[in-house]
């Protein structure tokens, strides 16, 4: 298997309403999410014809349309809905994910919560 390039998009900030608790669908919360597409960037490499790699302008509205959309409990699931539009590009072979719910209700003090997840194809 040839090694894969990647696009790494980090820190996309979105507010949203996802939580187990009542007042985090009330109130909502940002989260911040980190990704990262495994692909072959060598046709735009080639090309320089940005309709041969993934616009991470677009890949950026679609995620923050996710997490500002449909509220879930888990932030396991919202990183698998961001991964699931991730790889609906043929071209995207692996991603990683990660969801940051730094205002998280933690009781102890603390920086920031994240769950990261890694999705491929077969």
């Amino acid at each position: 298997m040839q090694e894969l390039d990647e696009i790494t998009l980090t820190g996309l900030t979105v507010f949203g309403h996802h939580g187990v608790f009542d007042f985090e669908r009330r109130d909502g919360q940002e989260f911040t999410i980190d990704l990262t597409l495994g692909l072959d960037l060598a046709p735009a490499a080639v090309s320089d014809d940005v309709a041969d790699t993934v616009h991470y302008g677009e890949l950026a509205d679609r995620v923050a349309a996710i997490v500002a959309g449909e509220p879930v409990d888990l932030v396991e699931t919202l990183a698998q809905r961001v991964a699931d539009a991730a790889l609906a590009d043929p071209r995207v072979r692996t991603v990683a994910v990660t969801v940051h719910k730094p205002h998280a209700p933690i009781a102890q003090s603390f920086r920031d919560v994240a769950v990261t997840i890694r999705r491929g194809r077969p």
